[in-house]
């Protein structure tokens, strides 16, 4: 009885279902993470064309108000009362050295709740007070192909 020989033949094809899988748990854990890196509550900033940078507002242990479009007020990020900004920054801002406060605004938000906030912001005793907004994109024309 003769013994028949297989031959192996090679594949020489890529397997790329092992980096497809390897994508897609990546992609779901920049999902997952993305929205826990924002600083701070989330608000439609004025757009202005030349801003000031100001990359000390970045910084994690910033003091940063938020004021939102329905007159809501957080600082860094948890809901307070107007009347306690005052205390409360003055507490944050007590061990810095640098005592900017930052105050993010949204667009559509009444102007006197924005005043209000300042106020108390300044009655803490900040020396510095940086008003964030967002750069206006210059808007490319599209060239036209004949």
């Amino acid at each position: 009885m003769a013994l028949k020989r297989k031959s192996m033949v090679e594949v020489a094809d890529i397997n790329v279902t092992p980096m497809v899988d390897v994508m897609l748990v990546l992609l779901i854990i920049f999902m997952v993470i993305t929205p826990m890196l924002q600083h701070g509550t989330s608000v439609d900033l004025a757009k202005t064309h030349n801003p000031r940078p100001m990359p000390s507002a970045e910084k994690t242990d910033a003091v940063e108000v938020a004021v939102t479009r329905d007159g809501k007020v957080f600082l860094n990020a948890q809901a307070v009362q107007l009347g306690d900004i005052t205390a409360k920054v003055k507490d944050l801002i007590a061990t810095k050295l640098d005592k900017t406060v930052f105050i993010k605004s949204d667009a559509r938000a009444k102007y006197g709740d924005v005043v209000a906030v300042i106020d108390n912001v300044r009655a803490a005793g900040v020396e510095q007070l940086g008003l964030l907004t967002e750069e206006v994109k210059p808007k490319v024309p599209i060239p036209m192909v004949p």
